[in-house]
This record gives structure tokens, C-alpha cells and sequence, in this order.
């Protein structure tokens, strides 16, 4: 059957109100995201510490663009004792932060109002190391004994002394390691993937130390974590969500290409001159894969309710902390 003229040219009219009219909604929800993104803020993130692989995620996502696909406008500070997350997150320098759950709640409660966005590492990669020949082979031989420890974070070695009824005489533990290595102490603190490899690399061998692991103890505390301002995930929480999402895109994309993962964190360091090597930052990396997900089948980026409550009262137990939060008030879930 032959088509009729003006029924055809009717149909192509109407084809056409309904393209123009799909493509206009299409228009308006590209403008109110464009609007919105245009809302939001540049994004300043302060890695808490220096250069190096324990930042790798935030380094790759900037470098590779990872940041910039999920639309953001992201800028990773250089890190360091020069730039204490507290003060430039309330400065409003830095918009996003990386820091230890510990001392992030410990901010909190003196006034800076902190939410955790997600949870980095999920094991504690502090540890105590202790030489052989002192006759340290088991937590009770720890008793009566010199340790080292790191004033911003005694929480653990004070609830691990607790745990065993220990008399332990601490000392203020310094940026280095040499007070282990010159026999000033019988036992340091240190993380599993920095100062213990600096150990091996001094010419100590893992058969000469004792090393305690605090999580195979009872007491493991999630370190890494993202955080901003209350205000900021009030105010943006896409922002937030985007930033996460980016973050743990670009930590899958570091364990799956790590050599390349390598040469971006050490133009970094090379920067910031910070004086370490490809072998440590190697080191370092497959540790943080140890750390950021030691159970596969568990995502990245939790924080649970068991863990939160376990660093809370080890805080309070120990003095350095009054009244944490409650977990929905402090721990947002804008996980990836």
C-alpha cells in the first residue's frame, strides 16, 4: 500500500516533537549537572604524612586523570609534619584529608567537627619490634623492659600492656629509628610497611626480632582513613561520594599496575625530596595492598560498627578520649 503524503509528513512531525522533546529533557539534566557541578568546590586533598606509596590511590587518581573523569577538580597537596591535617582542613587549605582514625577522632573531640568518609586500610600496621638477644620472644617478656613509643599514638602499646598486666617504662619515640638501633630502647615502635623494612635494610635480619603485631593481639585499629568537615558532606555530599569512588577506583587500578603505580609515587617523592628508594616504596606498596584489603571478600572502604567501638574505648581507656560520637554521626557511609 502506497503511503499517503500528508499522513508522512504528520509522522515525521511527530517523530521530530518527540526527538526534540527526549533531546530537551536530555539538555536539562546535562545543565543542572553541569550547574551543579560548576557548584562545586576545588578540591584540595592533604595526604597526612610525606610522599610515598601509602598514598599511591590519591597520587594515581590525579596523575591518571581518575579525579577528573568522576568530575572533579582535584589538587593532591604534598603532606608532612609542615602541614597538620587539623589546621588545614579548619583553613579551609585542604578540603579532604587522609589520617589515622585514632587521631581523627581525637580532633573531634577537641572541636574540629571531622566525619569519616571511608576507611582506607583495614588492619593496623603498627607494630612493636624487639631484638632476640634482649630475651623478648613473647608480649610478657616485654615486662619490666624500655619501649619506644610514638606520643600521638600510645592507645595500642597502653591497652597491649593492659591486656597482660605489664610494667613497661615508655619513651617519647622520635622520627627515626636510631634509638632501637643504638640499644636505647629493648623494643620500638613501627609500621609494617616503613619502619620495619628499615630495619631489614640496616643489615638486621627477621630472625634476630621479635615483632608484635597489635591486630594478632586483639587490638586492631583502622588507620588510613578519607575525612572532611561536617559541613562539606553536608553541603556536598556528591562531592564526597565522587571523591571515594575515584579513590578506591584508582587503589584497584595501583595493585593492578603497580610498576607504573611505582613510577607516579616516586616523581612525587623525588619532588619532595624525601631520600627513599624504589625497593622500600615497593615494600611499602604490597604492604598497603595487605592493609587496604586483607580479606577479599570483604570491599573496600568499610569501617564497622565492632572496629570504630574497639578504637573508641581503647581511647577512653587510655585518657585521650572523653565521649566519641555515636557511629552515624562520625562515620557518614559514603563508601565506594
Amino acid at each position: 500500500m502506497a503511503a499517503v503524503p500528508g499522513r508522512q509528513c504528520q509522522t515525521n512531525r511527530n517523530r521530530c516533537r518527540v526527538w526534540l522533546g527526549v533531546a530537551g529533557v536530555g539538555l536539562l539534566v546535562a545543565s543542572a549537572q553541569a550547574q551543579a557541578t560548576k557548584d562545586w568546590p576545588r578540591i584540595t586533598f592533604l595526604p597526612h604524612w610525606i610522599p610515598q606509596a601509602q598514598f599511591a590511590g590519591p597520587f594515581v587518581a590525579a596523575d591518571k586523570g581518575i579525579y577528573r573523569e568522576h568530575g572533579l577538580d582535584e589538587v593532591v597537596l604534598e603532606g608532612g609534619p609542615r602541614r597538620p591535617v587539623g589546621k588545614w582542613l579548619q583553613s579551609g587549605e585542604a578540603v579532604m584529608a587522609s589520617h589515622f582514625l585514632s587521631s581523627a577522632l581525637k580532633l573531634r573531640e577537641e572541636g574540629l567537627p571531622l566525619v569519616n568518609l571511608a576507611q582506607i586500610t583495614q588492619r593496623s600496621a603498627l607494630l612493636l619490634v624487639a631484638r632476640k638477644a634482649r630475651g623478648i620472644r613473647t608480649v610478657p617478656d616485654l615486662d619490666g623492659k624500655k619501649v619506644s613509643v610514638w606520643t600521638d599514638f600510645t592507645a595500642q602499646p597502653q591497652a597491649l600492656f593492659r591486656k597482660y598486666e605489664l610494667n613497661v617504662r615508655t619513651i617519647p619515640q622520635g622520627p627515626t629509628i636510631n634509638v632501637f638501633m643504638r640499644d636505647g630502647v629493648d623494643a620500638v615502635s613501627a609500621m609494617w610497611y616503613n619502619e620495619y623494612h628499615l630495619f631489614l635494610n640496616s643489615g638486621l635480619n627477621e630472625d634476630e626480632l621479635t615483632v608484635f603485631f597489635y591486630d594478632q593481639h586483639g587490638l586492631n585499629f583502622p588507620e588510613d582513613g578519607l575525612y572532611c568537615l561536617e559541613a562539606t558532606w553536608r553541603r556536598y555530599p556528591e562531592v564526597c561520594r565522587q571523591f571515594v569512588a575515584a579513590t578506591f577506583e584508582a587503589w584497584r587500578y595501583v595493585f593492578e599496575h603497580p610498576t607504573e603505580a611505582l613510577d607516579i609515587v616516586l616523581r612525587r617523592t623525588d619532588a619532595a625530596r624525601t631520600g627513599t628508594n624504589r625497593s622500600h616504596q615497593r615494600w611499602m606498596l604490597q604492604r598497603m595492598r595487605d592493609l587496604i584489603q586483607p580479606d577479599a571478600a570483604r570491599p573496600m572502604g568499610e569501617l564497622t560498627r565492632e572496629a570504630y567501638a574497639q578504637v573508641v574505648r581503647a581511647l577512653e581507656e587510655s585518657g585521650e578520649l572523653k565521649a566519641a560520637p555515636a557511629f552515624e554521626a562520625f562515620c557518614v557511609g559514603a563508601h565506594p
